[in-house]
């Protein structure tokens, strides 16, 4: 008997640029594909899916380490901000800068994508050492989710 798995893997790029453009801190760490994402994920590949695409990001200030089931950031900061979306095989590709202005003066330790601006699904939740996002500076957000 043959039997075939299907996993999903995540990696977040976090690039920090300061307000003269320069990059001011940078990281990259894995990601948790959380049980409601691997729930969306399923659900889209059906004929008429119920839940909607991954369309927005967050960012937040909770520390707690990224679980299963988690459906939330755990300290929100700001709202959520529609995102760019890539596909190549099977990886798909996340993006979005959260602009000077935007979720700022904060300890940036945690991100997650959305597909709704409030509610919804969440697909996946990293948690990372503190990102400290002044109101002058912007934070550039990629987010790689590969399915093998």
């Amino acid at each position: 008997m043959h039997a075939d798995g299907i996993k999903a893997t995540g990696e977040v790029r976090l690039q920090l640029f300061g307000p003269d453009g320069k990059l001011k801190d940078k990281r990259h760490v894995q990601n948790l594909v959380v049980t409601a994402g691997l729930a969306v994920l399923a659900d889209r590949m059906k004929g008429t899916p119920l839940k909607g695409e991954m369309t927005h990001m967050a960012v937040g200030e909770g520390t707690t380490a990224a679980a299963a089931g988690d459906t939330d950031l755990e300290t929100p900061v700001g709202s959520r901000q529609t995102l760019t979306t890539g596909v190549s095989g099977a990886v798909i590709t996340y993006s979005r800068t959260f602009a000077a202005g935007e979720s700022t003066n904060s300890a940036l330790t945690e991100a997650g994508l959305f597909n709704a601006s409030t509610g919804g699904d969440m697909l996946c939740r990293t948690v990372f050492t503190a990102i400290n996002k002044g109101g002058s500076d912007s934070l550039a957000i990629t987010w790689t989710v590969t399915l093998s």
